[in-house]
Formats: structure tokens, sequence, C-alpha cells
């Protein structure tokens, strides 16, 4: 009986990482779908002043930190919003 109980103990205890784990990861999702909307909203204010709309996917992720690195000096925007913009340029959707 100490034996199963030990192993259980072992078992809930390696378990217990894994599923915070998981639950951090959806927050991290969570966090990540709030940047997006939150870009989409920051697009028209930053860029669609000079710039056509565009589809995100037209360039690479890591282009889109090199552009934007670029970009984010030229309308000197808070770095929140540059990153909410980032990550609605990556997201890639039409």
């Amino acid at each position: 009986m100490k034996k199963i109980l030990i192993a259980l103990f072992l078992v809930s205890a390696a378990l217990g990482p894994i599923t915070t784990s998981c639950h951090a990861a959806e927050e991290t999702k969570s966090e990540k779908r709030q940047m997006i909307r939150l870009g989409a909203r920051l697009w028209p204010v930053y860029c669609a002043q000079c710039h056509n709309a565009r589809p995100g996917s037209e360039f690479a992720p890591y282009q889109w930190d090199q552009i934007m690195m670029h970009m984010r000096a030229l309308p000197n925007m808070p770095t929140q919003d540059a990153r909410a913009i980032l990550e609605y340029l990556k997201d890639g959707r039409d």
C-alpha cells in the first residue's frame, strides 16, 4: 500500500509542472490574440496614413521585424503599440 501511495505521489508531482505549463501556454495564446486585435485597431492609426492596406502574409515574420524597426521610429509610436502592430502583421491574416 505504501508503494502505491508513493507511486501516486511521484506521478502527481511529475504531472504538476505539465499542467501548469499548459495553462501558461493558454494564457500566452490569449495574450497574443489580444495583441493581434489591438494591432488591427492601431494599424490604421499609425500605418494607413502613408500605406495602403496589405496582407500580413506579404512578408515573412523576420522581414516584419526589420520593417517595424525602421517604421517605428518615423511616427514615434510607443513600444506597446509597435509590438501590437507587429503581432498583427506577423499573424498574416488577409
